[in-house]
């Protein structure tokens, strides 16, 4: 089962834009009459509705008014120009909208920020479901910025990423549409004011959480699969996708630093280590004799090659994440089980430690640990959520989270118990 999937949507005209003014064809001496509804916002039943024409399923006052020339028609206007028209005002909304984002602190949040975590406790149950996307939702993310720890940041196939508040009300802050392709990875970069998103359009684009504007836009040659800022210099990004090179970005410039050329087809994820000198690609080059360059170690400045045989089982590695204290990171496995590795050279494998209980099927199924890493999370194609202690390799605990593939959680970085799940289907829900 392919987990990566480009959906060609394309907004088609409709009947709509042909329409016509009612008028009498049968006696051209009768006097002709519109009816223009004013639909009183606070009744409940018309939530959400605005004024129509000839409508007399609402409860609301009229006002009559003489049409000039029945046998007129309406001109017709375009999808594009009537979204060229109406982009300034929606602009502006968002921008207002936009301006309170990072100026508010969650009272939620709030009475944890001095305070100091004591372990790690585990969701017990939803808080909310939200049909968030109409397409496969790829990653969900937490603000890294602990004041701002409540926005959520989702990426989906629908060609949208989304802000949520996802602790308190669970709504949808603001949908971004900077890319005309599907949203294949997207992550907040360390100040939390700025979001990288890479899409199947071949485009990376840097965008301004506020205002709601796209900062900066690079074109690749490829789709683009996964973005990873680097660490020691968020200015600079790594991107790589459906091609055989990865590529170093620098934002400032909008120019290519460095390309690193590994002769592989796909590159699946990408992780640096420590702060940012090295960094590892997952690729799918797997064969039935060799495991050579499924995981591939590079030198962030010579674009040397490092190692390229860390991994040696015949499984492709959809998912790499760092360990948040200790000098280790881990690989999700179609496997169907995590693998954990040294993040210092020659990056050995750790053998006695594997977790397994869990299926990826060809999914992209993402893993990721609790603030402070004695738990570490992955979702599974069966739609579960499953918690491991990081040292012992014991799963602890397993939600049935989803009817779809859940393909991401991630747990709170302060609040305890708090987590967030996406599926395969669109869907995000709310733990606690």
């Amino acid at each position: 089962m392919a987990s990566l999937v480009d959906y060609e949507d394309s907004d088609s005209e409709t009947s709509e834009d042909y329409r016509t003014e009612p008028h009498d064809t049968g006696n051209n001496d009768q006097h002709t009459e519109d009816q223009l509804f004013i639909v009183n916002p606070s009744s409940p039943s018309q939530s959400g509705v605005s004024g129509t024409r000839n409508s007399r399923s609402y409860s609301s006052s009229c006002v009559k008014r003489s049409h000039p020339n029945p046998t007129a028609v309406r001109p017709y206007v375009s999808k594009r120009q009537r979204v060229s028209t109406s982009a300034p005002v929606q602009t502006e909304a968002a921008h207002t909208a936009g301006s309170h984002l990072l100026s508010e602190v969650s009272d939620t949040i709030r009475p944890y920020l001095s305070r100091k975590q004591a372990g790690t406790q585990l969701p017990r149950r939803v808080q909310c479901g939200l049909q968030a996307h109409q397409g496969p939702v790829n990653t969900l993310q937490w603000c890294p910025v602990d004041h701002h720890s409540h926005l959520l940041l989702s990426a989906s196939m629908d060609k949208t990423f989304k802000l949520w508040d996802g602790v308190d009300s669970g709504r949808c802050i603001h949908t971004y549409s900077t890319q005309l392709g599907s949203i294949r990875d997207a992550c907040w970069l360390p100040c939390g004011r700025r979001i990288l998103s890479g899409s199947f359009d071949g485009t990376v684009a840097l965008t301004d959480v506020e205002k709601g504007k796209t900062v900066v836009k690079m074109e690749n040659e490829f789709k683009v699969g996964c973005v990873t800022p680097r660490p020691c210099d968020p200015d600079v990004f790594l991107c790589g996708g459906f091609s055989s090179e990865v590529k170093a970005w620098d934002v400032r410039s909008g120019k290519v630093l460095r390309v690193y050329k590994a002769g592989i087809q796909q590159t699946l994820d990408i992780l640096f280590l420590g702060e940012g000198q090295e960094f590892i690609s997952s690729t799918d080059a797997v064969s039935r004799d060799s495991a050579e360059l499924t995981l591939v170690a590079w030198d962030f400045d010579t674009t040397a090659k490092l190692s390229n045989q860390i991994f040696h089982e015949r499984y492709t590695c959809p998912c790499l994440t760092s360990h948040p204290l200790e000098n280790s990171f881990v690989a999700q496995t179609n496997g169907s089980y995590i693998a954990l590795f040294s993040a210092q050279r020659p990056y050995r494998m750790n053998k006695r430690h594997r977790y397994e209980g869990h299926k990826v099927e060809g999914f992209a199924v993402h893993c990721g640990f609790s603030a402070d890493g004695s738990v570490l999370v992955s979702g599974s194609s069966t739609g579960s959520v499953h918690f491991y202690d990081f040292h012992t390799s014991r799963m602890l605990k397993t939600l049935q989270a989803h009817e779809h593939a859940c393909v991401c959680a991630a747990l709170h970085p302060l609040l305890p118990g708090v987590m967030a799940s996406c599926d395969w289907g669109g869907e995000i829900k709310l733990w606690k």
